[in-house]
């Protein structure tokens, strides 16, 4: 191993002298980072053995293996056992990254407002983007999530399964985009309302009303993007966005707080 470039050098020692002092697992964790980044090493690369990383940074095997065990908590290691085992670069999935970042509103007052009001930003310009450039798989995928619920629900309890499976059809929308950050930021959302949100005035019976409206703008939406027609799209999400936060106030959705799982 060599020692990081002279400019990255430079910028750790000036933060050094503004950040909180850090343990020296934690510090080695960061130097590790570092070295990966400098080499630009990729998913299941292999790191040096132990005893070269002892040797690379003058620490004891302790201060490495917690060092290591802090990177692989982070998912950014994996080790493995036996014949050709070690430490490899592992890759933080989309999941655990949503975990994680769910977990951090735990210690927020995050609203089913404040979700809708980022949705209704992003959601119209994503569909804006994807009109005309979904292939026909894509659109018989979005389709098929449509399918799930060709009725009204029957009660509550039905009615509250509806909700989760639209939620779908934004997941697989954001899965479509090419822009990774806006499709990351979406389906989060979705993942949130999904796992976090509780529903206290559902309807008993359900209103056919409004799930007629919902299922009529989700299909009016495929047609749009089916035909490359961005503009309507937008209108149509924007609509739908607009609609469905109307009706989570009615029933009074919440956010609620708690860790979710990976």
């Amino acid at each position: 191993m060599t020692k990081p470039s002279p400019k990255r050098a430079a910028a750790s020692s000036r933060a050094s002298r503004t950040a909180p002092r850090r343990s020296r697992p934690v510090r080695v964790a960061e130097e590790i980072k570092d070295w990966v980044v400098d080499r630009n090493l990729k998913k299941g690369d292999r790191l040096p053995s132990e005893p070269e990383l002892i040797a690379q940074f003058g620490m004891a095997k302790g201060t490495i293996r917690e060092a290591m065990r802090i990177l692989e908590a982070q998912g950014l290691i994996e080790t493995r056992t036996g014949p050709g085992g070690g430490s490899f670069i592992g890759e933080v999935t989309a999941d655990r990254a949503k975990a994680l970042l769910a977990n951090y509103f735990y210690f927020t007052e995050l609203s089913v407002a404040d979700i809708y009001q980022l949705r209704k930003a992003l959601e119209p310009e994503l569909v804006a983007s994807l009109a005309g450039k979904l292939d026909e798989a894509q659109i018989a995928e979005l389709e098929a999530v449509v399918a799930q619920y060709p009725e009204p629900a029957q009660d509550a309890e039905e009615e509250r399964e509806q909700h989760i499976a639209s939620l779908v059809f934004h997941r697989r929308l954001a899965n479509f985009s090419n822009n990774p950050l806006l499709a990351f930021v979406v389906s989060f959302m979705a993942r949130i309302l999904t796992d976090l949100t509780v529903y206290r005035q559902l309807y008993d019976p359900p209103n056919r009303e409004l799930y007629e409206k919902g299922t009529a703008y989700q299909k009016d939406l495929i047609a749009a993007l089916k035909e490359g027609r961005g503009e309507e799209a937008r209108a149509i999400m924007r609509a739908h966005m607009e609609t469905a936060e109307a009706l989570m106030q009615l029933q009074e959705a919440k956010v609620l707080r708690r860790f979710i799982a990976e």
